[in-house]
């Protein structure tokens, strides 16, 4: 028996990916093999790699007593049991990156197809039909591109566009002003502000709570009357009813579907009767190319993993070494939830630059995991790709977002502290916080410039007011009234400079609750007399 490592590909992948892994290991291919030879083998391979077909369920995991890595030649990992392996120490590794090229092309195609009726027409022909009058398009040249989503796929959509001659803007909180400007692109402080001057609007948003059904009615309402419509990313994003009414009404000219709510599907209500709709069965990633290059791009993976390399695009790696691991580990939420309060608070139209400060015993550590924490609580959920600890500082990177950072060993008043600051254009928010006592309760310092003590609970409610009387008791009636329950609260009313607010100056207050707080109960506070912001978030 060979003393080399085993590999299976359980599914088809490039031949260059399957000839690099036999360079250096000995590789079956899975792809014929029934359900019993593959769970009566499996235990016999140190990696495997699969596509989507294949679902490593807790169970299968198990049974690979072997497993060093799995390999995912593709974006998600939705079909791995990670938690699973990690548990188990196995490594998840995917192809991240294999297909923006192959989803931005598709758009830029589904686009021009919109605009000069191509499938229409060419159904037409082959019908034996000759109705060159009936299929006038429109150009896109000198015509405004809005994107909505300025991620990796987004700003490679926009290069092609402007290929094209076109005008290009977009919105993104999420992407720092320099990246527009770097790639020549209108910066939009608002998707209402996009929806105003496109012609063309294409979407590349995460699907999340908030983004489900982001093109809604208000959404097509703020359009310019004869917008064509592009949905390259997720189906969930449009709301499918208001774009049949949009088109209906005329008020959309056009749309072009790449993706559905629900997969596979044959019976849509814009499939019949509607020939200013142009669909494709969700073929943003395939090409040869892409699906050659998922599996080089897992094949290189894998093939670090097994010789002790760097695995780039793991999801499960630990992020702290061992040595660091008593000091920084309990840090790793606090810096989490403090990015993710921070950038909830920031009311840019961007995040240009963090500012992270670590402060005393951990301001003398290699204090990249915390970093890579933060960049976890700023960004995830609101990128097209997942978030973790291995690629945040490359997602952070791509987006134009800088990352500043500053130690010292000693911290005021407390053993350790951690500020976030977010800078988004003139707008700059900072929050601090440390961990307290034996079990590090993470507990939050500051807001908004003020300061107080409150232990961090899983929904956090800031608001910033007039310091007059009577304020806490106005917040604790109206969420009273909502049947909201107060877990604490702490109100802040002395300044960077520890003078006390005078009566009359703002003040912060910090609520936590045993449940997340309503849009509506926020906008109800906040709409009284004294009270200036009120940020709700659930960490």
């Amino acid at each position: 028996m060979s003393d080399r490592l085993r590999v299976l590909v359980k599914e088809k992948i490039a031949d260059t990916g399957v000839d690099l892994l036999r360079e250096q290991f000995d590789v079956d291919l899975g792809v014929d093999w029934s359900e019993e030879d593959f769970r009566a083998r499996l235990g016999d391979y140190h990696a495997i790699l699969i596509r989507s077909a294949t679902t490593l369920t807790e169970e299968l995991i198990a049974l690979g007593t072997s497993l060093r890595v799995i390999g995912r030649a593709g974006v998600g990992v939705n079909n791995v049991d990670v938690a699973a392996a990690t548990k188990r120490g196995i490594i998840v590794a995917n192809a991240p990156q294999s297909n923006v090229v192959t989803a931005a092309e598709h758009t830029m195609a589904l686009l021009m197809a919109l605009a000069r009726n191509v499938p229409q027409a060419d159904a037409s022909l082959k019908a034996h039909k000759w109705e060159r009058s009936r299929f006038g398009g429109v150009e896109v040249y000198e015509k405004t591109l809005g994107i909505v989503g300025f991620g990796r796929i987004g700003q490679l959509v926009a290069e092609r566009a402007k290929g094209f001659g076109m005008r290009v803007v977009a919105f993104d909180p999420f992407v720092g002003a320099e990246r527009y400007r770097d790639l020549g692109v209108e910066k939009a402080e608002t998707s209402a502000d996009v929806y105003a001057v496109a012609d063309f609007v294409t979407i590349h948003l995460p699907v999340t709570p908030q983004t489900r059904g982001w093109l809604n009615a208000e959404a097509f309402a703020q359009m310019k009357d004869g917008v064509r419509v592009v949905n390259c990313a997720r189906g969930e994003l449009i709301d499918d009813a208001a774009l049949k009414d949009a088109l209906d009404s005329g008020k959309v000219a056009g749309a072009a579907l790449d993706v559905f709510p629900s997969e596979p599907i044959t019976d849509y209500p814009l499939f019949d009767g509607y020939d200013n709709v142009v669909v494709t069965p969700h073929l943003g990633a395939s090409t040869r190319e892409a699906q050659d290059r998922a599996g080089l791009q897992t094949a290189e993976q894998v093939i670090a993993a097994l010789t002790g390399g760097t695995v780039t695009t793991a999801v499960n790696i630990p992020a702290i070494a061992a040595e660091d691991l008593e000091v920084l580990g309990p840090f790793v939420p606090l810096c989490q939830q403090l990015g993710r309060l921070a950038v909830s608070l920031s009311e840019g139209s961007s995040v240009d630059r963090l500012e992270l400060e670590f402060l005393g015993r951990i301001g003398e550590r290699d204090t990249r995991p915390l970093v890579t924490a933060v960049l976890m609580g700023v960004l995830r959920g609101h990128t097209e790709e997942d978030v973790n600890e291995v690629n945040a500082p490359g997602v952070a990177e791509q987006r134009g977002i800088e990352v500043v950072e500053t130690k010292r060993s000693t911290a005021r008043d407390f053993t350790d502290l951690v500020r976030v600051t977010v800078v988004g254009g003139e707008d700059e928010v900072r929050v601090v916080g440390t961990n307290i006592g034996r079990r590090n309760r993470p507990h939050l310092l500051e807001v908004w410039g003020q300061r107080f003590d409150v232990q961090l609970e899983q929904h956090v409610t800031i608001f910033r007011y007039s310091d007059v009387p009577g304020m806490i008791g106005r917040v604790g009636s109206v969420f009273g009234k909502h049947g909201v329950n107060i877990v604490s609260a702490a109100v802040g009313r002395t300044r960077d400079d520890d003078a006390p607010a005078a009566n009359g100056e703002l003040a912060a207050m910090a609520v936590t609750t045993d449940a997340a707080v309503p849009a509506g109960v926020i906008d109800e506070i906040v709409a009284g007399d004294g009270f200036v912001a009120g940020r709700t978030v659930s960490l």
